[in-house]
């Protein structure tokens, strides 16, 4: 079921999305060479308690970690550990959050240090793809658009996006309907409403589409070794079009 949010939950869903972005803010700063996943979860957790908020992910399904943390061909779901970032990684943050029973959810890819032209160009085209899928979120559209518009900025990049893994809808749970591909046909699926809020997220590779999970459970990574960036925001599709609410 596609639960159409009201004024009230929307706004509670803007200050959620605000706070989420603070803690990526922050988290996204202390990327740098020499310092490590755990001590950007720790720094995570302790912007959230400032902020008021709970981690999304801790408990969830299991999931032993208050954010997601990614290195270079870790696609999402890296569970964070004592491993020190090197000049030239790149690393995908993805967290979010609960305020008042409403959830955020983000995801971006930073640089350690210096990095090669082809990683740059990697997250410059999956933020990009980001961008033209948040462009499609206007009612009346259809989630295929939306799917269809990241699909065709990748691959005319000579990029892949991951198959197995989507965007979804969030409110008061972190998935809700519906589930939003980063790939497929446009004018196909649901029709956009106004007050549906959807977290659009692509997850690009340098090489092929196809993943593998490794043995921990969580860690999901290119089948072939080669690069992957994600980036992600909260939207709501509004009757003045799109407003992405994880921003500041």
């Amino acid at each position: 079921m596609i639960f159409i949010k009201s004024e009230r939950e929307l706004e509670k869903m803007r200050v959620a999305g605000r706070k989420t972005a603070r803690v990526m803010e922050e988290v996204g700063r202390a990327v740098k060479p020499g310092a490590t996943p755990l001590e950007l979860d720790r720094l995570a957790f302790e912007v959230m308690k400032r902020e008021g908020t709970d981690s999304a992910f801790k408990g969830y399904l299991g999931y032993p970690a208050h954010v997601c943390i990614s290195v270079n061909e870790e696609v999402v779901h890296g569970i964070p550990r004592a491993r020190l970032f090197q000049e030239g990684d790149i690393v995908s943050v993805d967290l979010g959050v609960i305020w008042q029973g409403f959830y955020g959810d983000m995801a971006r890819t930073f640089a350690v240090g210096k990095v090669s032209e082809l990683s740059l160009r990697l997250m410059k085209v999956t933020c990009e793809s980001l961008e033209k899928g948040i462009e499609q979120c206007v009612a009346g559209n259809r989630v295929g658009d939306i799917s269809h518009a990241v699909e065709m900025w990748v691959t005319s990049h000579g990029f892949s996006v991951v198959r197995d893994l989507v965007g979804h809808g969030i409110g008061t749970k972190m998935h809700e309907d519906p589930p939003v591909p980063n790939f497929g046909e446009a004018g196909v699926g649901p029709k956009l409403k106004s007050g549906m809020v959807l977290a659009i997220e692509p997850m690009v590779n340098e090489g092929g589409f196809e993943v593998e999970t490794l043995q921990d459970g969580w860690t999901v990574v290119t089948k072939d070794g080669k690069l992957s960036a994600h980036f992600e925001n909260t939207v709501a599709i509004t009757e003045n079009g799109p407003e992405i609410l994880t921003k500041l």
